[in-house]
């Protein structure tokens, strides 16, 4: 029978964790990855002794980027105009240059982002953290999950699926607009004699169950989960009231925008669970894929659909950053910005034609961290001349999980789960902690 795994393994740098996921894939040639070479090689051919592999199957001639980079902060960090109010907080960004990606199909590198492997059935990170780290709230979820308002990922809820884990590990979904959690509360008012006796009632009915059929993970998340509502009923109203904000923080999220204020209220939500005990908060940044895109996906227009989803975003996230560096938050919390892979730096287009688009890419892409003591306006590895390969200090999605669990005090290769005859864990067999930081 698996144990409840004992942490921390060493000292952990930070205890709790806001994941940013940009659904779609960012272009980090038009936003954390100069490449002025780029510039130079405007209207031109790749040149390579290999074929680009790409999901669309058509290579255009290079494109320059889209927006100026310039040099941020006392650190000098790299940040392009796409994302001026990030751009500010510059030195408070550790970015990853070199990721790379095994697919440059959405579904599957959306799962393998987050759970490590590219099929379905896996617990995702959040799922790990909740059974490694445990909870340190008894009135609200471990995991919390903040879709994007206009769609789910790809993938949809196996973003945030306990795979072979109990069940009570899955993430439990907040919403940033209305009712917070769904159903949390009866459609009709009940009196409190006659809901004290519903839930005895409903608890006896559990046991009785439970008696008769032996351990059922499913029956014994669900009885779980009706007593965690329970506590919620009174916890939730207070937890998620972004309306008691100042309007000094409200303004500073950009909720008096309209363009940024959905994710503003979702930010504001994940520090607001953070301060109270919520271990991970994922919040996605694009949803639905399909005609018009709600996403990161720019194939026919990079200008037109970065320049849409960066505005929802760059202030919120960079507001959340100043947020918890003066509430004093930052150092034991760790944010992650991370996207499923990135762009070509060649355009999707006919091979003699410089197209406004940009295909999926899987070799070479951008993501970052900050607090969790980690070193701030720093870049980790990097690409090629164009930004299409990364060729230094590579960096999978197994190191970086092995990375991000190191900085929460857990060894992944001790962090296990036996199933199915396999020690599972979240890194597979692979994985090395990136230690220059």
């Amino acid at each position: 029978e698996n144990a409840v795994p004992s942490w921390p393994h060493h000292r952990p740098l930070a205890t709790r964790v806001i994941h940013i996921c940009l659904c779609g894939g960012l272009s980090q040639v038009d936003s954390f990855d100069y490449k002025p070479e780029l510039q130079r090689h405007h209207g031109r051919s790749l040149v390579s002794d290999e074929k680009p592999d790409v999901f669309s199957g058509k290579v255009g001639l290079l494109r320059k980027n889209d927006w100026e980079f310039r040099q941020r902060g006392q650190s000098g960090l790299w940040v392009s105009d796409l994302f001026p109010h990030l751009a500010t907080v510059a030195d408070e960004l550790t970015v990853i240059r070199s990721m790379g990606a095994e697919t440059s199909n959405h579904t599957p590198a959306t799962f393998q982002q987050n759970t490590g492997f590219r099929l379905n059935g896996f617990p995702t990170a959040g799922a790990w953290l909740s059974f490694g780290m445990g909870s340190e709230s008894e009135e609200l979820p471990s995991y919390v999950v903040i879709p994007d308002s206009r769609g789910q990922p790809a993938g949809d809820s196996i973003n945030w699926s306990n795979g072979f884990l109990p069940a009570h590990h899955q993430g439990t979904v907040f919403h940033s607009q209305g009712n917070p959690v769904n159903d949390l509360f009866p459609a009709r008012k009940l009196s409190t004699r006659t809901e004290a006796a519903s839930r005895q009632l409903l608890a006896k009915l559990n046991r009785s169950h439970l008696e008769r059929s032996g351990r059922d993970d499913d029956l014994e998340a669900r009885i779980r989960s009706y007593q965690l509502a329970a506590k919620m009923q009174m916890s939730i109203p207070e937890a998620t009231g972004v309306d008691s904000e100042t309007e000094a923080t409200r303004i500073m999220y950009g909720l008096d925008r309209e363009e940024c204020r959905d994710f503003g209220r979702s930010c504001i939500l994940a520090r607001r669970l953070l301060e109270r005990g919520v271990r991970f908060v994922q919040l996605f940044s694009g949803g639905a894929f399909g005609s018009p895109r709600i996403n990161w996906d720019g194939h026919e227009d990079m200008i037109r659909n970065h320049n849409g989803e960066a505005v929802r975003i760059d202030q919120p996230v960079a507001a959340l950053l100043k947020d918890l560096r003066q509430r004093g938050l930052m150092d034991d919390t760790l944010v992650m910005f991370t996207s499923e892979f990135g762009r070509t730096p060649f355009t999707e287009s006919a091979a003699d034609v410089v197209g406004k688009g940009r295909d999926h890419n899987q070799y070479g892409f951008s993501v970052w961290l900050a607090g969790g003591g980690l070193r701030g306006g720093y870049a980790h590895g990097s690409t090629d001349e164009v930004g299409w390969k990364s060729v230094e200090d590579i960096v999978t999605w197994h190191d970086f999980h092995a990375t991000v669990l190191h900085i929460l005090g857990i060894d992944h290769e001790r962090l296990t789960f036996y199933h199915n005859g396999i020690e599972r864990r979240l890194t597979n067999v692979h994985g090395h902690v990136v230690q220059d930081r």
